[in-house]
């Protein structure tokens, strides 16, 4: 099955449910590691949704690595 390219989907999970493309060339996990206190703003359409959500799956499975 070919990868999609997403239009609209605000949810990680959804996104790599459908076998969509993901390419973060933000550095933005790393970002987020490495400061203590972190304020995020952008613009409207910028992926503000997606990016959190992207971090809320990524720190899931951070934590069940750990639990294991």
């Amino acid at each position: 099955m070919m990868k999609r390219i997403p239009t609209g989907i605000e949810n990680f999970k959804t996104l790599i449910d459908k076998n969509a493309y993901y390419i973060d060339k933000t550095n933005f996990i790393s970002e987020v590691l490495n400061e203590k206190i972190l304020f995020y703003t952008r613009p409207r359409r910028f992926g503000k949704t997606l990016n959190m959500s992207m971090l809320y799956y990524f720190f899931s499975n951070y934590a069940g690595s750990l639990s294991k």
